[in-house]
C-alpha cells in the first residue's frame, strides 16, 4: 500500500505544482486567455494566493515523507489540497464550466490523506 501511496503523492504534487506555478507566474489576462475563465471572477492577487497554496500543498506532499520529518504533514497537506479542490467545484459549478478534474484531484487528495493518516 505504501507504493500507491507513494506513486500517488507524486502524481498529486506533480499536477498540483504545474498548476500553482503557473497561477504565479502567469498575469491574469494569460490565464483568461488559455481558457480559465474563472480567473475573470478573482483578483491578480486572489489568483496568487491560490497558486501559492498549491505549490505550498504540492511540496507539503512529498518533503515531509522524503525527509522523514513531521510525516503528519503529508496528510494534512492532501486534506488542504481537497479543501482548495472543493472550492474550485463550486466555482465550476457556479460558473456552468467542467469540473470534474477538480472533483477528481479533490477525491484522489482525500484517499491519500486516509492513506498516510493509516501509516
Amino acid at each position: 500500500m505504501n507504493v500507491v501511496a507513494w506513486i500517488l503523492q507524486i502524481v498529486l504534487a506533480v499536477a498540483f505544482l504545474g498548476s500553482g506555478v503557473m497561477k504565479v507566474v502567469r498575469p491574469k489576462p494569460a490565464l483568461v486567455s488559455a481558457g480559465m475563465g474563472y480567473a475573470e471572477d478573482f483578483s491578480d492577487g486572489a489568483i496568487k494566493a491560490i497558486g501559492a497554496l498549491e505549490i505550498v500543498g504540492a511540496v507539503g506532499l512529498i518533503l515531509p515523507w522524503v525527509l522523514d520529518v513531521a510525516p503528519v504533514l503529508t496528510p494534512i497537506a492532501a486534506v488542504g489540497l481537497a479543501l482548495v479542490m472543493a472550492g474550485a467545484v463550486v466555482v465550476h459549478i457556479r460558473r456552468k464550466e467542467q469540473f470534474v478534474p477538480a472533483l477528481v484531484l479533490g477525491v484522489l487528495s482525500l484517499v491519500l490523506a486516509v492513506l498516510r493518516f493509516a501509516s
